[in-house]
């Protein structure tokens, strides 16, 4: 099994090698849709399933292949949606930051933030104390350069003093470790904005998904000689010294992922979504990123909208794993389809082009439409169901999940040089060394090989290199 991971040649040189750490749960269906609050009691229409893992300790690099499939964690949870299966189809999103141009909305929405921090004498004394020529102001008017714009009112980028701005405004980009001013930004905007029951609103719950990230923190150079950040972060938005708000952020590679923004309800008429979403694509942009990735999108959340408001933007078809344009034809595709994959609907096409007429009931499935309001809340509602009676059923290897191996895909692929760790083990030990490893087969669900062989389809069996698959107690603790 060495080609699985090219680094290592024994299990002990595990020790030094760049692994993630991950325990599978399993293939469940979710008690309640964080989207639309619908539960399935059994109904097929309401079905969320989903596959869900644990990890305390999870490389940058391997987490950003993980997202581009599908993949999104909520604390030390990790979830991969199964679109077929879902009352409310989850979909992979992404914007390349130089494209990016923001549209006449967004730009009044960052230049009304800037003139509410800057004031109006502000303006008036930095144009008689620092002129500029008349190239440069056209070039200004011509030209909406997003980086300096974001930089505009922030109290460091300033000139002086004098002049003085109307307010002190500052961003920084802090390790996300919980803090009572970030939580009580948290508590306001989760009991003013969403609405939700002082009850549902703790410490231990903001800790537990917005503070608690298995992400391990470091940083690399780029081509340039710039470095980037690498693991979780909050972004801190300061007016006047005091917090009010908050950008959970993952930094990769190569990509600044959104993983949630909250802010206080003092600020809601400064539009701080759109700000905070051009200041995540500027700090791509200007760190050399690339890209951002908003987070889920489901088409029939109205709340959810706004994130298609920023292109141009590709999204990640859930069969091919390949990212196509999210243009007019296909958001038509999301409007007629409840579930949508482009690279289907054009072997769909094809097929009626030739003449033949005849749609597989899997295809002619894929017509459904479906409709629906539902609530933007996702990182804080995802949990599996404890339902038992979907136990046998819930068998991710023959759920027919898109971009998922088969059964019989997986029962050609050699697992046993994967790392495991337990509490029985100080060492790495590989998975043929289990006493169970030749007599059980992976058909047999349940099973720990089963188990093992549903956490190698859903990340993909090319990654199995990259994990040691913790069965140890302590670490995979949710709380």
């Amino acid at each position: 099994m060495a080609g699985t991971r090219p680094y290592l040649q024994t299990p002990d040189d595990a020790a030094a090698a760049p692994l993630s750490y991950i325990y599978p749960i399993g293939y469940s269906n979710s008690s309640e849709c964080g989207y639309c609050h619908a539960s399935s009691n059994g109904q097929p229409d309401k079905q969320r399933w989903s596959y869900y893992a644990v990890s305390r300790s999870l490389e940058p690099a391997f987490y950003q292949k993980l997202v581009n499939r599908f993949w999104r964690r909520s604390g030390t949870l990790l979830y991969r949606p199964n679109q077929k299966n879902s009352c409310c189809p989850h979909y992979t999103l992404r914007l390349d930051s130089a494209e990016y141009k923001p549209t006449k909305d967004q730009r009044q929405a960052l230049n009304r933030f800037n003139r509410h921090i800057l004031g109006d004498t502000y303006a008036g004394d930095a144009a008689r104390l620092y002129p500029r020529s008349r190239e440069q102001a056209r070039k200004e008017k011509n030209d909406f350069d997003l980086v300096s714009k974001v930089h505009e009112s922030e109290a460091k980028y300033l000139k002086g003093p004098p002049p003085a701005p109307s307010h002190e405004f500052s961003v920084t980009l802090e390790p996300d470790a919980f803090t009572d001013e970030k939580y009580k930004v948290f508590e306001n905007y989760q009991r003013i904005v969403h609405r939700e029951p002082p009850l549902k609103i703790s410490r231990v719950g903001f800790r537990r998904f917005l503070c608690d990230s298995p992400l391990t923190r470091g940083a690399i150079v780029g081509a340039d000689g710039t470095e980037r950040k690498l693991g979780s972060y909050h972004q801190c938005y300061r007016i006047d010294g005091e917090l009010v708000a908050v950008g959970v952020l993952d930094l990769l590679p190569n990509a600044v992922s959104a993983v949630y923004f909250m802010y206080h309800e003092s600020i809601h008429f400064l539009n701080p979504g759109k700000l905070g979403a051009m200041r995540e694509i500027a700090l791509a942009r200007e760190a050399g990123y690339r890209w951002w990735y908003p987070g889920y999108y489901v088409h029939t959340c109205a709340k959810m909208r706004y994130k298609i408001d920023y292109r141009p933007q590709y999204v990640l078809d859930p069969e091919t794993l390949q990212w196509d344009p999210l243009d007019e034809e296909m958001l038509a595709l999301y409007d007629k389809h409840h579930y949508v994959s482009l690279s289907r609907e054009r072997r769909r096409q094809q097929q009626l082009m030739k003449g033949d007429g005849v749609l597989d009931e899997e295809e002619a499935n894929n017509n459904d439409e479906d409709g629906g309001t539902q609530q933007e809340n996702d990182a804080l509602n995802v949990k599996p169901s404890e339902d038992e009676d979907d136990e046998e059923e819930g068998f991710l290897l023959t759920s027919d999940m898109p971009g998922i191996p088969s059964l019989a895909e997986m029962e050609e692929v050699d697992m046993g040089g994967l790392l495991l760790k337990s509490d029985q083990h100080d060492r790495f030990i590989e998975a043929s060394e289990l006493v169970i490893w030749d007599s059980e087969k992976i058909s047999q669900h349940g099973r720990l090989k089963s188990r093992i062989a549903e956490l190698v389809a859903a990340i993909g069996p090319d990654l199995m290199g990259e994990i040691c698959i913790d069965f140890r107690k302590k670490a995979n603790r949710l709380s």
